[in-house]
């Protein structure tokens, strides 16, 4: 009889994936204990930390931050647009060309 190979399920099929992390002894006890007055498992409350935190990351790498000079730069600019220059131009026939008389 030959041997079939049973193949597993994709990773994005299965419920979840596995993590495995090193904890110092005292880390442990207090997010244990953090776990335990939320009345959460370990695991849920490491994933959900993990998470949050996750996304509290990257909303602030979506951030821009502009100094004094350059926020007063930007509203110079928005409150006094420079009047448009020939690339503009071009880039605006281009734009009715391909878009606007497309429809």
């Amino acid at each position: 009889m030959p041997y079939i190979a049973r193949m597993s399920k994709p990773a994005a099929a299965s419920r979840s994936t596995r993590i495995e992390a090193r904890i110092a002894p005292d880390a442990l006890a207090i997010v244990r204990r953090a776990a335990e007055i939320q009345g959460r498992s370990l695991s849920d409350f490491v994933v959900a930390a993990a998470q949050s935190e996750a996304e509290r990351t990257i909303e602030a790498a979506q951030i821009i931050r502009l100094s004094m000079a350059d926020q007063e730069a930007l509203a110079r600019a928005i409150l006094a647009p420079a009047a448009p220059n020939d690339a503009l131009r071009r880039a605006k026939r281009a734009h009715e060309r391909l878009v606007v008389e497309s429809k």
